[in-house]
């Protein structure tokens, strides 16, 4: 079992570190503080009168605070400890960290208390990928000021550690102390972070002008839970703050935030978890949505780039800070290696209209929306059949597969053995079907344009008509995962088929089987919907895309199984996959392991899940609006609740939209 730790973050500055609040390197295991894809701590451990401290408790505070108690040891089991540390660390752009030391004895202490520290500066993919450091580091001292620093070429890192009164050598420092019986001492260190010439500021709980609203005020402009099933409640105030924690501040937005897609790994801007999470989040805090369509609409791309797999008109997959992206030993950014947001894009600006009535940044993104069509027509298909596909154009470090299920293995026919590219995946198509729908109303009502919305409309229903022919397993009676590069079906059973349902691509005869599919013994454990059915070639309940549950996945499902009124199916999923929050303190994990649970009693944890991570954080949002069955109708909210017995009355107060603010109540279905 991997050790407990305690994580603190905001925005693209997050620290790991064990219970003792040490940041020491260990194998397989990720610890330091990191800020825009680089570790500018790798090491960072506490000693007294140079022995290691003991754990009473540790625990965060605030997403970006944790506090850690701790005692020095006695070596003997008969004497209790006298020297009692207080470590509280606080992050935002750097750390800072206080310590407070208790001399419960009735003698003074004399004790010399040290901090190790060191920093690798390695980026993010080169802790993935185990690769080591090419460039050149530097240490010295200035002053109350250990400066720690990494070269190479043009690529530079700096961590700045200032701790007044100590003494400092380039490895540690030092406080030599005494303590009067009964009396406590402090100090405060600071960490901070430079990158190329540009000095961040550390943020203090006193918030700085440009980092938009405090945790408390985010918190009190959500809307109000009231519920009588207190593990709902508690996984929802969980989320709010997870999304807080998430925030960062593009700096072309003015203050304006998106989220980040998760801890530990992706800590940056993701175009489909950006969305998703805004798409979730947007009977909650619509602002996400705002900022998100901005800041992608910003970096769409304009030409062809075979390295970064940009296309003119495509959104970005993923935007990076670090030095391989830097020295172009990953794809540099923004790279766009995905097939899926670019839709996904289309109708998260659709759905953003049609909750807040915010038709100034529809007509301000009508460019950037035209633009994403026209690649859905041209470089989205490549040959012309009307089919979204993808393949890299970067053999060498570009994503093999480019929809929401990227892992290299994803993609596979029913032995297991990959499906040749270039691959169409069946969900992709539901989400272009869906955007040319919604950009079809956007042409019709916003943007004066009736013949672009007649031809968006054809499109979608010769694309749905083709789609059912194609994709359609007429002995199985499901759809395939996707057509391979042969225009062969991959007849693998998986749950990309029920987010065909949340697009509405699926016609209402084929509804049964999906559905009886998803929630049948080889595809539902009982904790969610699996990512593939246990009897596929490739099923492993603890492989990343292959059999894991995915609650955001389950999220899309249920709420396409309530759009075709199958609202007991829906409820079904919803309940099951709030009831594992509990398992995992109310934080539902980006995956977890697909054992059945009749097995475990318990969802199985998958071991590398991010944590928090932006589209399970958004999940509860989304389930809680396919329960109470809100949908915007006009310039008001409609209210169709259907909830399960076991998560008896809801009430949700304050839910912001173009109606102003709304208020939606359910009892119990059942």
């Amino acid at each position: 079992m991997k050790a407990p730790h305690v994580n603190v973050l905001d925005g693209s500055t997050f620290a790991v570190s064990d219970t003792k609040g040490d940041m020491a390197e260990a194998l397989g295991e990720m610890l330091g503080l990191f800020f825009q894809d680089t570790r500018h701590l790798s090491r960072w451990d506490l000693t007294v009168n140079g022995r290691a401290v003991d754990t009473l408790s540790a625990a965060n505070v605030d997403y970006d605070e944790a506090a850690f108690f701790l005692v020095v040891p006695t070596g003997t089991i008969y004497r209790n400890p006298t020297l009692c540390i207080t470590r509280r660390r606080e992050i935002g752009n750097g750390m800072h960290e206080h310590l407070m030391v208790e001399n419960e004895a009735s003698c003074p202490a004399r004790l010399e208390l040290s901090l190790r520290f060191d920093a690798d500066f390695a980026d993010i993919f080169e802790l993935k990928d185990h690769l080591p450091k090419q460039g050149e580091v530097y240490r010295h001292v200035d002053g109350p000021t250990a400066v720690l620093g990494y070269r190479r070429d043009d690529f530079g890192r700096e961590t700045h550690i200032r701790a007044e009164g100590a003494y400092l050598t380039e490895q540690s420092l030092t406080y030599r102390v005494e303590i009067g019986p009964h009396d406590r001492w402090e100090t405060r260190i600071r960490v901070q972070m430079v990158t190329g010439t540009q000095k961040h500021q550390t943020k203090r709980r006193l918030r700085t002008p440009n980092m938009g609203p405090s945790l408390d005020e985010w918190l009190d402009g959500a809307p109000r839970l009231e519920c009588q099933w207190d593990d709902l409640r508690r996984t929802y105030d969980r989320s709010l703050v997870d999304l807080a924690a998430l925030r960062f501040y593009p700096g072309t937005m003015g203050g304006a935030s998106l989220p980040a897609a998760g801890l530990p790994w992706f800590m940056a801007l993701f175009g489909r978890d950006a969305i998703v999470t805004s798409y979730q989040a947007l009977p909650f805090f619509p602002e996400l949505a705002r900022t998100t369509l901005r800041a992608l609409a910003v970096r769409q791309a304009t030409a062809c780039d075979d390295f970064r797999d940009a296309a003119p008109g495509k959104i970005l997959h993923e935007l990076r800070h670090g030095e391989l992206v830097h020295f172009g030993e990953r794809p540099q950014s923004p790279y766009y290696g995905s097939a899926d947001v670019t839709p996904l894009f289309l109708i998260l600006l659709d759905e953003y209209e049609r909750w807040t009535g915010d038709g100034d940044t529809v007509r301000h993104l009508q460019g950037a929306a035209r633009a994403a069509l026209a690649w859905m027509d041209d470089d989205g298909d490549r040959d012309g059949d009307g089919y979204i596909e993808y393949q890299t154009r970067n053999p060498e470090t570009g994503l093999v597969n480019q929809c929401w299920k990227d892992s290299w293995n994803s993609i596979v026919h029913p032995d297991g053995s990959l499906a040749a590219l270039p691959r169409a995946t069946c969900e992709i198509q539901g989400y272009a079907y869906d955007a040319r729908r919604r950009a079809a109303r956007l042409a019709r009502v916003l943007w004066d344009d009736p013949a672009l919305a007649d031809r968006l409309e054809q499109q979608a229903a010769d694309l749905q008509r083709r789609f059912d022919e194609d994709f359609w397993v007429a002995d199985g009676h499901f759809y395939a995962l996707a057509l391979d590069g042969h225009k062969k079906q991959v007849a693998t059973l998986s749950s990309n088929m029920g987010q065909l349902l949340w697009s509405g691509i699926v016609p209402e005869e084929r509804v049964a089987d999906v559905a009886s599919h998803l929630l049948g013994d080889r595809m539902f454990s009982g904790w969610g919907v699996r990512t593939l059915a246990m009897d596929q070639g490739a099923y492993n309940p603890v492989e990343y895309h292959n059999g894991t549950v995915w609650p955001h996945d389950n999220a899309f499902i249920a709420a396409g199984l309530a759009r075709y009124g199958r609202r007991d199916d829906a409820s079904t999923i919803a309940r099951s996959i709030l009831q594992a929050a509990r398992s995992f303190d109310h934080r539902l994990p980006e995956v977890f392991a697909g054992f059945d649970r009749r097995a475990t009693t318990f969802p199985v944890e998958y071991p590398t899940a991010c944590s928090p991570q932006a589209w399970a954080t958004g999940t509860p949002l989304l389930l809680l609006r396919v329960l109470l069955g809100l949908e915007p109708e006009g310039d008001s909210l409609r209210v169709d609740p259907r909830v399960p017995t076991e998560i008896g009355a809801i009430r949700l107060s304050g839910i912001p939209g173009r109606w102003g603010t709304a208020q939606a109540s359910a009892d119990a279905a059942r």
